[in-house]
């Protein structure tokens, strides 16, 4: 039981959350109420990114769940807050690189430690900045996860005078600005999961004197009508009469790639039951070929039932193989008990 939700709250989770659904819950809104789109929802950014901060870290989230914002503010964690955008960068640039102020590269000063005949020796005194990443957000279907997919996209990024290479002032009074330009992110792997990241290099703001940032595109998924992800897995619920419960049952599901599986189960089926077909869920990652589970989730309906089609029902106990072609190309049936 947790003293005070008010973190839990801000971000929209219920207390007993997963870390990945905090995740996800961050991401979402720190990518709507950022300073850049939303510059007058600064405290409300500001809110997010420390409730962030407190239930990411195990430690600091116990400590809030068992004395609440007076426990985490009153010298209960060390350092304090960090600040939204160093969380931000921290989130979506993979190790910080995502700055909104330049940034040291790799071919920085470098000093060698070997003394010399006139002490320490510089090796390179030129150093290399980088301008600030452009994070987006791409929302795909399932089905799209499950396919693969191209889509078109335009996001606004700061582009340098080409005529005079940023040295002049004539784009009222800076050395560049924002312009739209058009995405293409092409060939999404269909092996892609929510949250994941794809990033373009070099290709973000430019800034005189500064290499370009990076385009950095989250894939936020959808929600779905019939099927929920856990992992490689696909869930669905099937809603089924009490006759179909006792006496077997067939029924068709549509799949993310427009087949249909004709399901066939010899009775009986309790309320609760699970049923899972093999290689019918999402593709693995190291393997497009195979996929995961379809996991079937039982639920018996036992309202305005009538006995009168009892033995109509008898007839459908399947006695095929777990895959049986119809004479439809695209549909398969399959007899779940066997799966």
């Amino acid at each position: 039981m947790v003293l005070e939700t008010g973190y839990y709250d801000i971000l929209g989770v219920e207390p007993g959350s997963s870390t990945e659904e905090i995740k996800k819950a961050y991401r979402k809104l720190a990518l709507k109420f950022h300073p850049d789109k939303n510059p007058e929802e600064g405290e409300r950014f500001k809110g997010i990114s420390q409730a962030y901060e407190v239930l990411s870290d195990s430690k600091k989230r116990d400590l809030y769940d068992r004395g609440g914002e007076e426990a985490i503010k009153g010298g209960g964690t060390s350092g304090g807050f960090h600040s939204p955008m160093d969380i931000f960068d921290m989130f979506f640039g993979g190790g910080g690189r995502m700055h909104s102020r330049p940034e040291r590269r790799a071919g920085g000063p470098e000093f060698d430690s070997r003394a010399g005949q006139f002490g320490f020796i510089i090796i390179n005194m030129l150093h290399c900045v980088v301008g600030r990443n452009v994070a987006h957000q791409l929302s795909m279907s399932l089905e799209d996860m499950y396919n693969g997919a191209t889509r078109k996209l335009t996001l606004q990024k700061n582009v340098i005078c080409q005529k005079c290479n940023g040295e002049c002032y004539s784009a009222q009074g800076r050395n560049s600005r924002g312009r739209p330009r058009p995405w293409t992110v092409r060939d999404l792997d269909p092996r892609m999961k929510d949250g994941q990241k794809i990033t373009f290099h070099g290709e973000g703001d430019q800034l005189p004197g500064l290499e370009p940032g990076d385009v950095i595109i989250i894939l936020d998924q959808k929600e779905h009508a019939s099927f929920q992800r856990s992992e490689n897995n696909l869930i669905t619920q099937m809603e089924i009469n009490l006759v179909e419960a006792l006496c077997g049952l067939k029924h068709t599901i549509k799949t993310l790639d427009n087949r249909t599986l004709v399901i066939g189960s010899r009775p009986v089926i309790r309320p609760g039951d699970v049923k899972c077909i093999l290689n019918e869920g999402m593709p693995l990652h190291r393997n497009p070929f195979e996929r995961g589970l379809l996991i079937i989730q039982f639920q018996v309906n036992v309202h305005n039932i009538s006995l009168a089609p009892i033995n109509s029902f008898l007839g459908y106990t399947s006695t095929g193989n777990d895959y049986t072609k119809s004479k439809d190309n695209n549909n398969q049936e399959l007899n779940i008990d066997q799966s």
